[in-house]
């Protein structure tokens, strides 16, 4: 069962829509029950990407890095939002702590 503040991977196309691979990406919150759509951001460990003051990053000294499944410190780019079907979303890698959930959506209430 999905919830906020798992990450869980996707196939991302590439910008030019050829092949694509599966990539992590952050359930921050049910976006409609009715279809089981997920609005979800990206997640990368190019972290010269993170814009300032809005993405967050990982790190691992972290307490919730062991959790969240990711293999390197990684940006949880709040500058990449997309929503998606929950069929799109391929198993789940982990997860973040709530501290940080309820900080990355009162980021994006701002």
């Amino acid at each position: 069962m999905k919830r906020a503040g798992q990450i869980a991977l996707t196939p991302s196309p590439n910008t030019d829509l050829t092949i694509s691979k599966r990539r992590p990406v952050l359930l921050v919150r049910q976006a409609s029950r009715r279809f089981d759509d997920w609005l979800v951001c990206m997640v990368s460990s190019q972290l010269h990407q993170a814009e300032l003051g809005l993405d967050e990053i990982v790190t691992e000294s972290d307490p919730d890095f062991g959790d969240s499944g990711l293999k390197a410190t990684s940006v949880l780019r709040l500058s990449r939002l997309a929503v998606l079907d929950s069929a799109v979303l391929v198993g789940c890698i982990g997860s973040i702590g709530e501290d940080r959930l309820v900080r990355i959506r009162d980021t994006l209430g701002r």
